[in-house]
């Protein structure tokens, strides 16, 4: 047999063994079956390359037919117009502040500045980054942004040609588009393009204004470190402009002007040497835009701010105008404000010869609590002396008017004392000064102001929020879990920050930051029995080409009405006989907190009836440093508390906003003060470390009753409640070795009220 033949005996062998032996998804004849046949690595690869040249094909078609439309900048840039709530025209804001410069004068590494950190390879891509658009993608389906898919070519394309709205259709045209620009205008046109379009806050269009808004120059003038700046700010005008941004907008700016540096550096435009010479150059003041004199200025910064926030608008969408904006704001009301903050505390001051008065602040929020609606809103002085709100800062510490969050998160919790006693305006608790907290992992022992010992040594509830006694609510809010209390402060509209101290007993006075739109809204919702209120200043706003969500001012029930209840009927007590005396009056029934922060920098007192709610607060800023400083000496006083300039403001104004209508009483029909229920006298103080308890907790987050009482034994109690022996050495409890110690963190505090 030859070698052929050999061959072909082969392949019938094996033919024939074939039908016991085929390949996993192979029919007769070794053909593929089932979804194996529509599906070979031929087909798909030939399908994805067919679709490849397809999508070329097409892009390459829509280059030819999408024509560069007319430039939309200028010619739909408009007014916003502002109102009252009574439909008067409060002021007429968004003539485009803009000069078209050319290239050439704008310094050269200026221009770098800006492509250093927005398009590196803007002098060598086709104005569009293909890594960055897949980058984009990658992020957007990621959930990761929508950052990383525009040069400065399209970012021009898109303030010069398109819109800012974020569709598919929009990035297709604006992709094609930046192709052509690439291809008919020179780089140098298009960065100057690119300068003179975007919006860099201040109501400054284009590097000119910009230069001038920031830093009192013209462009030509710009040095290396202001451009940068401008680079950097250039990406969140609002959040980054010094005068303005907080500490983390302070440090995200500072991240990207650096950025900016040392991008040039490594394209090599930048000496490393002279690189480490620089520094940041803080801008100038901002000026106060026609027709935002006085309070006109807050209230439109107000209105933006909401109006951004519900439709997620950048600066520059809503700057480009078109909007009929209608305010909540009560111009009766308006004024009494204004009037009540000058005569109790501007009238008061003297700026230029006192060094305290020069660095008062004030700000005020007045709500109506059951529409939402803001009704005054006292911003400061006026934007040319203090460009941002106090009535919107964040700055600041809310201090004491946190504490009936305090006792609302122990009354809707259900929380009891650490001997097991439920928590009510009748539960006694030791008032000693410095008194170390029980069952916390952290120590922490604040003394009450003047470092005064109340209640000899038991008090109620009631008795120390009247007087804001600072030992009483450190160890409530170690009995309710700061947490939980943390978790009631956000139910009832606070913000969770940066720094929030969730898991310490320092909480309780009030350690976390706020504004007085917050607080409004959390002592609206305890005046609305519970219900939530987000406090709004946009009554309405009109656009032809967007639609507005209004805020949903009034909500489902934050807190039970039985809590809401209570807390105001407590809070009734403060104003009666408590830290808020300075505003009772018979023209009104009222209920209130004062509040008064760490080293007296800031003061706050917070009321209302039941018909207004209105926050006024005090800080001490200084004009030059902007560091916080003392209130201690304004007017030429002493300590300047809740219960001096703001519960003045507060009362002068409640007056005159409530002067001709029917002002009523609080309807508290379920507040539930509680028992006076003395503490167990058969537990001794805990010996474990910062006295912690050995064992298991209970269902609230408070230890069980094996552990030492929050407040001590004391002898037989007075009718109210008050113990009617005379305080011993040994009525305090012994605390631990550990608890005795001094504080960690956070330190010990002054007083705050």
């Amino acid at each position: 047999m030859g070698r052929a033949e050999a061959r072909r005996a082969q392949q019938q062998r094996g033919a024939r063994r074939a039908p016991r032996g085929r390949g996993r998804g192979k029919g007769r004849g070794g053909k593929p079956t089932g979804i194996r046949r529509f599906f070979t690595w031929k087909k798909v690869l030939g399908t994805f390359f067919g679709a490849v040249l397809l999508g070329m094909a097409a892009l390459i078609g829509l280059y030819f037919y999408v024509e560069l439309p007319d430039p939309n900048a200028d010619a739909r840039a408009q007014n916003n117009v502002y109102k009252l709530s009574d439909g008067t025209v409060m002021a007429r804001v968004g003539a485009m502040n803009r000069q078209i410069v050319s290239i050439d004068k704008v310094p050269g590494d200026v221009q770098t500045a800006f492509i250093a950190i927005e398009n590196k390879s803007f002098y060598t891509d086709q104005g569009v980054d293909l890594k960055g658009i897949g980058r984009g993608v990658f992020n957007t389906v990621t959930g990761r942004g929508k950052a990383g898919g525009s040069t400065i070519t399209q970012q021009y394309v898109k303030n010069f040609y398109l819109t800012q709205d974020q569709t598919a259709t929009r990035k297709l045209r604006e992709l094609i588009i930046s192709l052509k620009v690439d291809q008919e205008l020179s780089k140098p046109e298009i960065l100057a393009g690119y300068l003179n379009t975007n919006f860099y806050g201040r109501n400054a269009y284009g590097i000119q204004a910009a230069a001038q808004a920031y830093y009192g120059v013209d462009a030509d003038k710009l040095t290396l470190e202001q451009g940068a700046y401008l680079a950097a700010v250039l990406q969140a005008p609002s959040q980054y402009d010094w005068a303005t941004a907080g500490p983390n907008g302070k440090k995200l700016v500072m991240i990207r002007f650096n950025g900016v540096l040392d991008n040039m550096v490594e394209m090599g435009k930048l000496d490393p040497a002279k690189r480490q010479g620089m520094k940041f150059q803080e801008p100038i003041k901002p000026k106060v835009a026609a027709g935002s004199e006085g309070q006109k200025g807050y209230l439109i910064q107000a209105a933006d701010e909401e109006v951004k926030r519900q439709t997620g608008m950048t600066d520059g969408q809503l700057k480009a105008g078109g909007w009929e904006i209608t305010l909540s704001i009560d111009p009766k009301k308006q004024a009494a404000l204004e009037k009540a903050v000058q005569d109790e505390l501007e009238s008061k001051l003297d700026r230029k010869g006192r060094t305290v008065d020069a660095a008062v602040q004030a700000g005020a929020t007045s709500v109506d609590p059951k529409t939402g609606a803001i009704v005054a809103m006292y911003g400061g002085t006026g934007q040319g002396e203090q460009w941002a709100s106090n009535a919107l800062r964040k700055d600041f510490q809310p201090g004491s008017t946190f504490k009936p969050v305090v006792l609302a998160a122990a009354l809707e919790r259900k929380s009891v004392t650490q001997d097991e006693r439920p928590i009510t305006p009748n539960t006694l608790y030791d008032g000693t000064s410095k008194r170390p907290v029980v069952g916390s992992d952290t120590p922490f022992n604040p003394q009450n102001q003047d470092d005064r010992d109340y209640g000899d040594p038991m008090m109620t509830v009631q008795s120390a929020t009247n007087s804001s006694v600072n030992s009483v609510y450190a160890q409530m809010i170690v009995d309710v879990g700061p947490k939980n209390a943390k978790t009631t402060a956000l139910q009832l509209g606070m913000k969770d920050r940066d720094g929030w101290p969730e898991d310490r007993p320092a909480m309780s006075l009030g350690t976390m930051s706020a504004d007085t739109v917050e607080m409004a809204g959390v002592y609206a919702t305890f005046d609305n029995h519970g219900k939530k209120v987000t406090p709004s200043i946009v009554k309405s706003a009109k656009h032809a080409g967007r639609e507005y969500k209004a805020v949903r001012a009034v909500g489902d029930q934050a807190i039970s009405r039985k809590t809401a209840d209570t807390v105001t009927k407590v809070l009734t007590g403060v104003v009666e006989d408590g830290s808020g005396k300075a505003v009772r009056s018979s023209a009104y029934e009222a209920a209130g907190k004062t509040g008064t922060t760490e080293r007296n920098v800031a003061a706050w007192f917070t009321g209302f009836t039941p018909e207004l709610v209105t926050v006024v607060a005090m800080f001490g800023d200084d004009p030059v440093t902007h560091k916080q400083t003392s209130l201690t000496g304004t007017a030429g006083g002493g300590r300047a508390g809740g219960s001096s300039f703001p519960a003045a403001i507060w009362k002068e104004y409640t007056l005159a906003a409530l002067q001709g209508g029917n002002t009523g009483s609080f309807d508290l029909e379920e507040a539930d003060m509680g028992k006076v229920q003395s503490p167990s006298t058969s537990s001794s103080p805990s010996s474990s470390p910062s006295g912690t308890p050995s064992s298991s907790k209970s269902p609230s987050g408070t230890p069980s009753s094996s552990k030492s009482p929050s407040g001590t034994p004391s002898s037989s109690k007075s009718p109210s409640g008050t113990p009617s022996s005379s305080k011993s050495p040994s009525s305090t409890p012994s605390p631990s070795k550990s608890s005795s110690s001094k504080p960690s963190s956070p330190p010990n505090r002054e007083p705050e009220r």
